[in-house]
């Protein structure tokens, strides 16, 4: 036999090896705790997998700790316990809550542990109280089915997820205390860096994507100096950046209210705590003052405010998607007790102090019709909009590639515009989930939106931009055109913002224009 002959023998067979390799990725996959053993053919999922130890006893409102290994398999076909929470989602209520909730899910359409594919990890919001790495909405798979690897995991909420405490301040090493669902947030993505290539998934290619309160703590640790190498892209859809957060103090003066004895706090049931948290957010919500149950800067973790942190450049560089939803107040407005113009104007008056005539000349209705559109541009612009736009800015000036979206798909054609979330479904393309107890209508026009929607988010995690298909051209989001893409029954490339209002957002939070 030849050389040559000899060397195309051996390719043969070497080749003929990395096959054999490339089947090695089955239904048991080796974590750094042990084996979970999942389902699943052309897309393998795996589910309720422990990421930190439970978050109970003397762990509770402590960071959390490394999951214990276990010995055998661990049978990762069924979703963990959700976190602690009202009864919010009917469809979560299967999975049962525990304060024993932080668990991973998984699902990978790798067959080898070598395949390196791109990560998605999503942040669910909930306004800090509610929602599950489990919900329906957020199934894996249409996603992982276009070449990613997609996460979810569970974070603590509520009082058990937030809460500041001068005795927990007082115990603590590092003299802070809150913000612990964002230190799970981390301790997740940390999962993530040691064990995704066992999944096929690629640690150093990681996009990191939710929405409200999701997108908003993913935002807030993007400030963080801790969470540089945890991913490389972010999504932040309808996210609260750069609103006002509390202090340190501020929130613990919260937690003190919540219980002045931490002894008896943690002596108290986790359901009992949902209650306490029920009776504290009694009352209208300050639209524009900070919140105290919700990520704070607590001198540690968060060492200043997103604000801060854009404006000086101390936040991390790197490619994103920032959008909003059309009509994001209208559920606020829905369920608003301010219905007649003079409650309006009290209410913009109470919202925008000190700049009250200003405010009314932007937001102020002729007549009692149209007040729940203008309260819902209030609710909007101050808790999405300007954030939003403010970002993206950002993104320009420091030459980020920055693409930003607006949702004006009214589902299955109804008449009213979309509300805050309503791009959820869309996103992961699940339009038959159910949400809140049903499945809503939607049609083929639907189905196209949902498409094309996750095909880009998935092209920008694959590459950094989400252009590619026969999505129309989607442009860099500019200083001068400030050009968006806009997800309705056509989807078509467009260019504008809420100019006067969102600037006299800015200006009432007495930032920079950018």
């Amino acid at each position: 036999m030849s050389f040559r002959a000899v060397l195309l023998s051996l390719f043969v067979v070497s080749a003929a090896s990395a096959a054999l390799q490339a089947q090695s990725l089955s239904a048991e996959v080796k974590t750094e705790a042990g084996l979970v053993s999942g389902t699943g053919d052309a897309i393998r999922s795996f589910k309720g997998i422990p990421f930190a130890a439970p978050p109970v006893a003397p762990l509770r409102w402590q960071p959390p700790q490394p999951a214990a290994p276990w010995a055998g398999r661990l049978d990762a076909t069924r979703f963990g316990p959700d976190c602690i929470q009202p009864d919010e989602y009917p469809e979560l209520r299967g999975n049962g809550k525990n304060e024993d909730c932080l668990t991973i899910n998984v699902w990978t359409p790798a067959k080898s542990s070598t395949e390196g594919l791109p990560v998605m990890v999503w942040v669910y919001g909930g306004g800090y109280t509610y929602g599950s790495g489990s919900h329906p909405s957020y199934d894996g798979e249409a996603l992982a089915k276009r070449g990613v690897v997609l996460v979810t995991f569970n974070y603590r909420l509520g009082l058990l997820g937030f809460m500041a405490h001068p005795e927990l301040t007082a115990a603590s090493s590092n003299k802070a205390s809150g913000n612990y669902a964002l230190m799970d947030i981390q301790a997740a993505l940390q999962w993530v860096q040691r064990n995704i290539g066992a999944f096929g998934g690629n640690p150093g290619n990681v996009t990191v994507f939710g929405q409200s309160a999701g997108a908003f703590m993913i935002s807030t640790l993007m400030s963080a100096p801790t969470s540089k190498g945890l991913f490389q892209k972010a999504i932040l859809q309808s996210g609260g950046v750069m609103r006002p957060m509390a202090s340190l103090q501020e929130a613990e003066k919260y937690g003190s209210a919540a219980g002045e004895s931490l002894a008896n706090l943690r002596a108290m049931p986790p359901d009992a705590l949902v209650a306490r948290l029920k009776e504290l957010e009694k009352g209208p919500r300050h639209l524009t003052g900070a919140r105290a149950l919700s990520p704070i800067v607590d001198g540690h973790l968060i060492r200043e405010d997103d604000r801060t942190s854009i404006a000086t450049g101390r936040f991390l560089a790197i490619p994103m998607i920032v959008g909003t939803i059309l009509n994001e107040g209208g559920g606020f407005a829905r369920n608003s007790r301010v219905k007649t113009s003079a409650e309006l104007q009290a209410f913009v008056a109470q919202t925008f102090a000190g700049s009250a005539d200003k405010a009314w000349t932007l937001y102020n209705a002729e007549d009692d019709s149209k007040v729940p559109a203008q309260l819902a541009a209030v609710f909007g612009d101050t808790q999405y909009n300007f954030g939003s736009r403010e970002l993206l800015r950002y993104g320009a000036r420091n030459n980020v590639p920055a693409y930003r979206f607006l949702f004006t798909r009214s589902r299955n054609n109804a008449s009213a515009a979309p509300i805050h979330g309503a791009e959820l479904q869309y996103v992961f393309d699940n339009l038959s989930a159910s949400h809140r107890g049903r499945v809503p209508p939607s049609d083929a026009t639907d189905a196209e939106v949902a498409r094309q929607m996750a095909d880009a988010w998935v092209r920008f995690a694959k590459t950094g931009n989400p252009n590619g298909g026969s999505l129309p051209n989607w442009p860099v989001h500019g200083a001068a055109a400030e050009a968006y893409m806009d997800f309705g029954a056509v989807i078509a490339a467009k260019s504008g913002n809420r100019t006067d209002q969102l600037d006299f957002v800015r200006d009432f939070y007495k930032l920079p224009s950018q």
